[in-house]
């Protein structure tokens, strides 16, 4: 089984709503995206996929984040879940899988860095 995997960023704000703690206050991360594909056969120049597309497709999606306050956002709004690291991943990986067109292989998993030493991957069953 091959992976190809892709890193992007954006930055942007937050806060968890009920949360009994600092993160309840309004912050900023610059956060980390990771992408990674998987599959079993590689196309005849010997890629699983080309990484500018993939990076194409992130940064595409990253575009409604970047520099925003994410519990504005339709899928973080008051009637959503809270942008938590672990909602991003799930959120992101949602959003990649409409966009990505994937023969023989698939969307692996997503994870999202909100600190060097913090992160939370989404993956499917």
């Amino acid at each position: 089984m091959f992976q190809v995997c892709v890193q992007a960023h954006f930055d942007a704000a937050h806060f968890i709503r009920n949360y009994d703690g600092n993160c309840a206050q309004l912050h900023g991360h610059r956060w980390d995206v990771i992408v990674c594909i998987e599959g079993r056969k590689l196309d005849h120049l010997g890629m699983l996929i080309d990484f500018k597309e993939v990076k194409q497709i992130i940064r595409e999606k990253l575009k409604l984040m970047d520099h925003s306050l994410l519990n504005d956002i339709p899928s973080f709004g008051l009637n959503g879940v809270n942008p938590t690291a672990e909602n991003l991943a799930q959120v992101i990986f949602s959003e990649l899988k409409k966009d990505l067109v994937l023969t023989e292989k698939r969307l692996a998993w997503v994870q999202i860095n909100e600190s060097p030493d913090a992160w939370a991957i989404f993956k499917e069953d």
